[in-house]
């Protein structure tokens, strides 16, 4: 297998963090202070921090901010970028199995990471575990209506990175065997992952993305597609949306 080959299996398997910060993510993060609150303040965790953007933002609450990052060269790099916030910590580690006591966090951000690991259910355990009562987590993942598998697939035992139309609306057994380094849920998939845990749902829903990359190609027709897209997350339509967006609270 040659290096850039290795390169693109390593960032099938283990997903690409947020290396720049645009609208995209300023609009997420409104949400994710939005649906935290007052917990923003306290012990704050983001299960999956990559090289450390969100949690670069959410440090500067004020809040005591750990990251969790499984891929120790992306760990190094999220401490080297929050040098200057001694309120930010960075450990490597797996979302499995998180080194920390229970009911440590009022807050916990898992943030399109769960598709990536060995085990789902068991790192939302470890999440819910992790959390005290009345502390929420904001989970994002990708979702199954979306008509772009945005991953890449594999045919014929090599990735192919970019978004490949339609791959999500197949049988699940044939889209998996196209993609099997990533999921893909649907929200009968989450309800059936926190299914029996003392979580209560306060929010949920489906987002679009914010499409930088076209509009930074093509600014006036960009914005009327983002505009019209984010649109849809107020009808029925929001169904082939990017990504569901949950607010969970530990009861």
């Amino acid at each position: 297998m040659t290096g850039p080959q290795r390169d693109l299996d390593k960032a099938a398997r283990c997903g690409e963090p947020s290396y720049v910060w645009r609208s995209g993510q300023e609009r997420r993060l409104e949400l994710i202070l939005e649906a935290a609150g007052e917990r923003v303040h306290g012990q704050v965790l983001e299960n999956g921090c990559g090289i450390g953007m969100y949690l670069k933002r959410l440090a500067g609450q004020g809040g005591q901010a750990i990251g969790l990052e499984v891929e120790a060269a992306r760990a190094a790099e999220a401490r080297v970028n929050l040098a200057a916030q001694p309120n930010a910590h960075v450990v490597c580690a797996a979302g499995e199995y998180l080194p920390f006591p229970a009911q440590a966090f009022d807050l916990i951000l898992s943030h399109e990471v769960l598709e990536h690991v060995q085990d789902d259910r068991l790192a939302v355990q470890e999440m819910v575990r992790s959390l005290r009562p009345g502390g929420r987590i904001v989970l994002f993942v990708p979702n199954r209506g979306y008509p772009f598998e945005t991953h890449g697939i594999y045919w014929r035992g090599q990735y192919h990175f970019g978004n490949i139309p339609l791959v999500n609306y197949l049988p699940r057994r044939l889209r998996d065997r196209l993609a099997p380094h990533v999921r893909i849920y649907t929200a009968r998939d989450l309800q059936r992952l926190v299914a029996g845990l003392p979580l209560r749902l306060v929010q949920k829903t489906v987002l679009f993305g914010a499409y930088d990359n076209i509009i930074a190609r093509y600014p006036g027709p960009g914005r009327m597609v983002r505009g019209f897209l984010q649109f849809l997350e107020r009808t029925p339509l929001r169904v082939f949306g990017l990504s569901h967006f949950w607010v969970l609270e530990r009861t």
